[in-house]
């Protein structure tokens, strides 16, 4: 009994010693990025703002332009207008919810704002053209403010944003819901910047709600979450943003909960090759099979293991060792709930937590999202909004020339505006991402940690 009672006391103290042990610093070869120490600036102040309100006015003028001088192309927007007049008539089986390009595949959330739009716009395209045209401006704000914040790019490369003429079609002229979820994406991101993790999820959540594929982002925003929050933190900001999925989907979770969820949230469908932008070059047996799902999945799972334990988590000696710290935190404060030094310990463990940096956050969500691009078994062209906002910050975190960089997104563009998309262009897309995900794996990796302002005052 009393070697039982010793064991367990030694336990308890060699899990005491792992859980409040300092975090290790990083390498002295990889000290803190210069981009941390400028996203610091009042964004006013930064000596990019004047030019990005500059390119805003401009890309925002542009707009208006095209829906003035371009007609409309009619692609889903009278298939979304008849799954929401089903919707408005009381319809709440999902199965019965169709249009002219087949049954709705959307969330609930895609329901509401749809059926907003047609309330306003009466069904009228020009009117919905300026409702997006809006829209696009609204979300070219929130990027360019992002952008401005983490510093990462140089000036001039802000004009990269501008400069999709496939991106601005999207938006403006065929009105898909890619563009009213990715902005309400990068709301979310905005938020998760500024530390404000528990909102962040809500807004996230509804994006989710308008198109389930903005899951590509939860891998590495559940990795952050991690990082970021302690145990209890992350558990409530889940259930914060699954009580959203709950609440929007009630009136068909409580009719007909397959149908809404099998629906809404059906991740493995198989797409029409034809439509296919980045595996056309596949032949299309080995396009619909089983086996060519089960590939892609296993290397997106892989891709998203290997950058997060050695890229991600290399602060923190591997994804791995990070989790086992986790393991061995959340057992002793279990432990510890109840015991006379457990108040003591909570401060402890409270001021030891640390800041994400505004170039980790976003590097991370983006770098996550690409790879379930070049996982997805297919992109068609309104898929493009999903990851071009987050190009050029990913091309300049990378080591290669501006030249280089530049090659690449105009190669990126050019594929995507190639319809139909062909062998050699959807071949070629596929080279050119990977090649941006190599130059992002072997770039320097990024210091995590904002600095502590409180140890640094000490230190003067």
């Amino acid at each position: 009994m009393a070697g039982a009672i010793g064991a367990h006391r030694k336990l308890k103290t060699v899990e005491t010693i792992a859980a409040q042990s300092p975090p290790q610093s990083p390498p002295q070869s990889a000290p803190p990025s210069h981009n941390n120490i400028k996203s610091t600036k009042p964004f006013f102040k930064n000596p990019k703002t004047p030019f990005a309100i500059r390119l805003f006015f401009a890309d925002a003028i542009f707009v208006f332009l095209v829906i003035c001088s371009t007609s409309y192309t009619k692609i889903d927007w009278d298939a979304y207008m008849s799954q929401v007049s089903g919707f408005l008539k009381g319809e709440r089986d999902y199965r019965n919810l169709e249009g002219d390009t087949g049954p709705l595949v959307y969330p609930a959330g895609f329901l509401y704002v749809y059926s907003a739009i047609q309330f306003y716009t009466e069904g009228l395209v020009y009117k919905a053209q300026v409702l997006f045209v809006i829209l696009y401006i609204i979300n070219l704000a929130i990027i360019l403010f992002i952008y401005v914040k983490t510093d990462v790019v140089p000036r001039w490369a802000l004009c990269l944003l501008s400069l999709s003429k496939r991106v601005h079609s999207i938006f403006v002229l065929r009105l898909f819901n890619d563009g009213v979820a990715i902005t309400v994406l990068h709301a979310a991101l905005l938020l998760l910047m500024y530390q404000r993790w528990n909102l962040g999820l809500i807004v996230f959540s509804v994006a989710v709600s308008i198109k389930a594929d903005m899951l590509l982002y939860a891998p590495p925003l559940l990795l952050l979450l991690l990082k970021a929050m302690n145990i209890s933190g992350v558990l409530l900001a889940l259930a914060g943003a699954a009580l959203v999925q709950i609440l929007l989907g009630l009136p068909f979770l409580v009719s007909y909960p397959v149908a809404y969820i099998s629906r809404a949230f059906n991740l493995g469908r198989v797409f029409v090759h034809f439509w296919s932008v980045n595996f056309k070059f596949i032949p299309e047996p080995v396009f619909i099979s089983k086996g060519f799902a089960i590939f892609l999945l296993a290397a997106h799972l892989t891709l998203l293991a290997s950058f997060a334990h050695y890229r991600w988590f290399k602060h923190e000696g591997g994804l791995l060792k990070f989790l086992h710290s986790r393991y061995v935190s959340l057992r002793l404060r279990s432990g510890l709930l109840f015991s006379p030094s457990s108040k003591k310990f909570g401060k402890k463990s409270s001021s030891s937590s640390k800041v994400l940096t505004k170039e980790y956050i976003v590097t991370t969500m983006f770098v996550g999202n690409f790879i379930g691009i070049i996982c997805a078994r297919s992109l068609h062209y309104q898929f493009y909004s999903w990851y071009f906002f987050s190009l050029p910050h990913m091309l300049w975190i990378t080591n290669y020339p501006t030249f280089l960089r530049l090659i690449l997104f105009v190669g990126v563009e050019y594929c995507w505006n190639i319809y139909p998309s062909n062998n050699f262009s959807s071949a070629l897309l596929l080279f050119l991402h990977l090649i941006i995900l190599w130059g992002v794996w072997s770039a320097p990796p990024q210091n995590p940690y904002a600095e502590d302002k409180s140890s640094s005052e000490k230190e003067k």
